[in-house]
């Protein structure tokens, strides 16, 4: 078994690698490596969701957000997370190699968001949410900011941590409430200097910051348990899949994409339609690096 040496070796965060902030979460999680299959996913003990559903929940009430935001945002990021050819990228880390998706309809919070929101400040909004008739063992909550609040990967108490206006995207973790785990996503509304922007409209960046933390939760849901765990010999016992010197599933891929992110964050085309979603493609183990939709892979 494979033991924890340090907490700082688990990341759960997308952060956009050309920035400072983005050297700092790479010299945590390894010192520099080429683009190689050694540092494809290693299978560990923790869980995995290969049939996951999710939901979008607009934080900040329904005067931050314009209609057409969520409109795409709604009909793009589960068109994505339920594309076939989508989903053959991720067989290969299953057991049934069949994940599926299923969205459920969003819902918009009231309460007005503050202008940085931090780790505790969306774990708190998250322990407050109406989760009845979910399966939480195999849902995720996708928490979006509204545009111009900073996500801060930090606690508020301390009053830092590396943020959206330094490269920061998104990350996901879990809140235990009770006998009952939730899981969710949370990420800035990417544009303009804020999160991870790509294209030039915010919605298809903020579509694929999520697509990416949804992924995560797929393959290594419990990442945070481990986080927690810290030290502890049996931290690595929460973790799904996971690439000792790369991170999670869509991390790998950032960072071999350096500072120009056009090569692996773009929109694809939908496997039954003429339509395209904008993505993050994910590291593939058995190409040794991002893989693109794929019609069948042999063997899956």
């Amino acid at each position: 078994m494979h033991t924890t040496t340090a907490a700082t070796r688990f990341t759960d965060v997308a952060i956009y690698p050309g920035t400072e902030e983005g050297e700092r979460y790479r010299v945590a999680r390894i010192a520099g490596f080429p683009a190689d299959p050694s540092l494809n996913m290693k299978r560990y003990p923790g869980r995995t969701i290969e049939d996951l559903t999710f939901t979008n929940v607009y934080v900040g009430g329904s005067r931050a957000w314009h209609p057409d935001d969520i409109a795409q945002i709604d009909w793009a990021l589960p068109a994505a997370m339920e594309d076939e050819h989508l989903n053959n990228v991720l067989a290969q880390y299953f057991t049934d190699g069949k994940p599926t998706a299923t969205f459920k309809p969003s819902r918009i919070l009231t309460a007005p968001a503050p202008s940085r929101v931090y780790r505790d400040t969306i774990e708190a909004l998250v322990a407050t949410l109406d989760v009845s008739g979910f399966d939480l063992a195999a849902t995720v909550f996708a928490m979006l900011l509204p545009r111009g609040v900073v996500l801060v990967d930090g606690v508020s108490t301390s009053g830092d941590g590396v943020d959206s206006k330094h490269g920061l995207g998104g990350y996901h973790g879990s809140i235990h409430r009770g006998k009952e785990t939730i899981y969710y996503a949370v990420g800035a509304f990417s544009e303009a200097g804020n999160g991870i922007d790509v294209f030039p409209e915010g919605w298809k960046n903020t579509c694929a910051v999520f697509y990416h933390e949804l992924c995560e939760v797929r393959t290594d849901p419990d990442v945070e348990d481990a986080i927690r765990a810290g030290s502890s010999p049996h931290a690595d016992d929460f973790l799904g899949w996971y690439s000792p010197r790369g991170g999670e599933i869509g991390d790998i891929p950032l960072e071999e994409a350096g500072a120009d992110l056009s090569s692996i964050v773009r929109e694809v085309k939908l496997t039954r339609s003429n339509k395209h979603v904008p993505v993050q493609l994910m590291w593939s183990n058995a190409v040794g690096g991002p893989e693109g939709p794929i019609a069948k892979r042999h063997g899956l």
